[in-house]
């Protein structure tokens, strides 16, 4: 393989209805980018067998055999010492000795954060990775962090998680000046606990101070005036997964209103351009790919749930990462600060 040919390690085993809907996500991903070479870890006879059964069309890849499986419930002892041959563990460790090459999973994201970090390391000047990922709203998207990968953390982590998502966003959308904002329960400087006080300081003390905003609150994400939205944690998984639901339950709510009556089902037909337009700007699928950000390395981390499509998402998100040097991007803005 090439020095320079950008290669992708893939737990073919996590998630929802695998490696089924990880291998089609990958023939997705692989027609616009025939040239990355795609390393599938899992099991080797159950992988064949539906790459054939499904007439799957991929181009450069192999398949590599593991033997364990990591489940949910396993805690970081197990996962550490007797998952060793899982398709995890094996993806991470091919990935940390390859160059030009990134991991992408539907699996555990307990295992993933645990791994990730054994095998990869962290950026010198980054104290912990942050799980970041795009979310939409109404020009476009926003990017945030963190959602989910460090319950506590201190104003210097929210400082390096503005640095990092400052890059990130460089890479996705270049010609725009990003404005980053601080999620508090209110806009007042004097509002919210000591670590994010300690993080707006620290913030307009650094070069990115002509970006930032000041605090956003929950109910503004959607806005679109803010670009990267930065939180511990805690507080970003709860956001997250509370949007998700009440998502879903407009969306089913939906549903059933358009269906219940002649009329009604009238009336979508006369709105259905319009219906489908949200739908698109709000599909999950097209944001999939969260990724565990300040590693020295690439790792992904795709719903569990995910369709083939979303998958290929993930797996384009891991290319873009890879060929745009992210992690460079990062350790120069350490340097700035």
């Amino acid at each position: 393989m090439s020095d320079r040919q950008v290669v992708i390690a893939i737990d073919a085993m996590g998630g929802e209805n695998s490696p089924f809907k990880v291998l089609k996500g990958a023939e997705i991903f692989i027609e616009k980018e025939k040239d990355t070479k795609i390393v599938f870890f899992g099991d080797q006879e159950l992988i064949n067998q539906t790459i054939k059964k499904n007439n799957i069309k991929l181009y450069d890849y192999e398949v590599i055999n593991t033997l364990d499986i990591i489940s949910d419930e396993d805690n970081v002892n197990t996962i550490l010492r007797s998952k060793k041959n899982s398709s995890i563990f094996k993806a991470l460790e091919f990935s940390k000795n390859i160059p030009n090459s990134g991991f992408v999973s539907s699996g555990s994201t307990a295992a993933i954060m645990i791994l990730s970090r054994l095998h990869m390391g962290m950026i010198e000047g980054i104290d912990r990775p942050a799980i970041c990922s795009l979310v939409p709203n109404k020009k476009n998207f926003s990017l945030m962090l963190d959602l989910g990968a460090n319950v506590t953390v201190s104003g210097s982590n929210l400082l390096q998680f503005a640095l990092m998502g400052f890059c990130y966003y460089s890479i996705i959308n270049k010609n725009t000046k990003p404005k980053i904002g601080i999620l508090n329960i209110g806009t007042e400087n004097n509002k919210g606990l000591e670590f994010l006080q300690e993080a707006a300081d620290l913030i307009q003390s650094s070069f990115l101070k002509e970006y930032y905003i000041g605090f956003i609150e929950p109910n503004k994400i959607t806005s679109g005036n803010c670009d990267i939205i930065i939180s511990d944690g805690y507080t970003g998984n709860i956001v997250l997964k509370s949007a998700e639901g009440i998502s879903n339950f407009i969306t089913s709510n939906l549903k059933d209103i358009f269906s219940k009556s002649l009329k009604n089902k009238i009336s979508y037909k006369l709105i259905e351009k319009d219906l489908n337009i949200l739908k698109n700007q709000v599909n999950p699928d097209i944001y999939n790919g969260a990724t565990l950000i300040g590693l020295n390395g690439i790792s992904v981390k795709s719903h569990g749930n995910a369709n083939p499509i979303a998958f290929s998402y993930a797996l384009n998100q891991c290319h873009n990462f890879i060929t745009n040097d992210l992690n460079k991007k990062i350790i120069q803005s350490i340097k700035n600060v």
